[in-house]
């Protein structure tokens, strides 16, 4: 086991098994191909191509009519048990920042459709006498996704109507009781992607990722019940238990690693995938490149 192995872990997609889902000639997202049937039977406002690629009928051609038209599909395909889950919070539909938001659809819909979502993460922590450590947070074992695992202090998905660092500041208050006087201090610091393939399709996301320097003597609390309990670890330790297993939520370990990169703790002297670590955390994982070159070297 190395820190590699979470790369890889996070970039398992085969390309193989997708059709292209369009809005106009772009490609935005990308269907198993009995999900595509299902979508196709399911919903007269979309169509398919000869080699397969899926896209809406020509008179959805708005993001209103295009977001009408995806949560009605959706809310069928759940009652049929195709879409196992709805949340009932909308993520955004587009492939990149620069681009103004195409459609809007419930977030765990969103990888049955391969769209892109967006997330916060943020890593908490403080400076002992003996380096930093870590907050961690243990996920509630009630969580419908990955209960009882490890994860950043605070993360989120990035609903729609809210800027990243207003999402950071709302999700530090309600997660970990970070008060604002606090939760100002936050410092970005950049980005991590991946193309991960899950039971129910793809997520090609990208995390936009925060630090925070924390007081010594300040305990997090949970106010929203999506946290167990939290723990603070010598940062050592917390590198530990990343490079040798998979206890934290598949994607935080990569916010972790970056940190570990960010601050020094690995670098190309004491860690010999140091070069495969930089790039492989910030690929260019956009879906239409899964259509035309492999998504892992």
């Amino acid at each position: 086991m190395a820190f590699i192995d979470h790369i890889h872990a996070c970039n398992n997609a085969d390309p193989g098994r997708y059709h292209p889902f369009r809005i106009g000639d772009q490609v935005i997202g990308a269907l198993r191909p009995d999900f595509r049937a299902a979508l196709l039977a399911a919903s007269p406002d979309f169509s398919f191509d000869d080699d397969g690629t899926c896209r809406f009928a020509p008179h959805i051609n708005t993001p209103t009519a295009r977001s009408a038209a995806l949560a009605i599909a959706a809310d069928i395909l759940h009652q049929q048990g195709v879409i196992p889950r709805l949340h009932g919070e909308k993520f955004d539909i587009r492939p990149s920042l620069s681009v103004d938001p195409l459609a809007q659809l419930d977030r765990s819909a969103m990888p049955c459709f391969g769209f892109r979502s967006w997330g916060v993460h943020m890593n908490g922590f403080v400076r002992k006498q003996g380096g930093i450590h870590m907050w961690i947070a243990h996920r509630a074992q009630d969580k419908a996704n990955y209960p009882g695992m490890l994860d950043n202090m605070v993360a989120g998905g990035q609903p729609s109507g809210l800027g990243f660092l207003e999402n950071m500041i709302k999700e530090c208050a309600e997660e970990a009781a970070i008060p604002p006087e606090l939760s100002r201090h936050l410092k970005p610091v950049g980005t991590v992607s991946y193309l991960y393939e899950t039971s129910e399709g793809l997520k090609p996301d990208v995390m936009v990722n925060y630090d925070l320097e924390l007081p010594i003597d300040f305990i997090p609390d949970n106010a929203d019940g999506e946290v167990g309990h939290f723990e603070l670890r010598p940062i050592a330790e917390v590198a530990e238990i990343v490079r040798t297993g998979f206890e934290f939520k598949f994607n935080c370990a990569l916010v972790i690693i970056d940190f570990l990169i960010r601050h020094g703790i690995l670098t190309a002297d004491n860690e010999p995938d140091y070069c495969r670590l930089t790039t492989g955390l910030h690929r260019d994982v956009t879906v239409s490149g899964m259509f035309s070159k492999p998504v892992v070297s």
